[in-house]
């Protein structure tokens, strides 16, 4: 004969109730948070403003010292008088000039993305180029001089 156990009606704690403490304690958190919360958002929207125009900047020198450097490269390189050491910096200025534009889109793309997941508080869109600004700060970096 199996053996049942009988729930009396005050001996448990209900899963709604517990639920419904959490979802108020948690709404509770983000209420005494929020000017915070609200200020982090506002500096990251202002932030990635920045990176934009500062890579909107960059990328407009890049053009034209690239354009300057194709032009002037082959002439210095048939001259005789100029160092090694001034070719090498030049042509190595050159190849990051270029890097430089060719990320250019996909830059533009990612800091415009996440300039609207912030406008519009769109978490995925947010994390979806978190991956892609990681990037972007790599590239930007490994063109530092050492």
């Amino acid at each position: 004969m199996p053996v049942t156990a009988k729930a009396s009606a005050g001996s448990y704690v209900k899963f709604s109730d517990k639920l419904t403490n959490s979802v108020t304690d948690i709404a509770k958190i983000i209420e005494q948070h929020k000017t915070m919360i609200d200020s982090i958002q506002e500096i990251a929207m202002e932030l990635t403003n920045s990176i934009g125009s500062l890579h909107t900047l960059t990328v407009k020198y890049a053009r034209t010292a690239n354009q300057i450097l194709d032009a002037l490269l082959p002439i210095l390189k048939s001259l005789p008088i100029i160092p090694k050491n001034v070719m090498a910096m030049l042509t190595n200025l050159e190849a990051i000039t270029q890097k430089i534009i060719d990320n250019e889109a996909s830059t533009t793309k990612t800091i415009t993305d996440v300039q609207s997941g912030l406008r519009t508080g769109d978490v995925n869109k947010i994390q979806g180029h978190a991956g892609q600004l990681k990037a972007v700060t790599k590239t930007l970096t490994a063109m530092l001089p050492k």
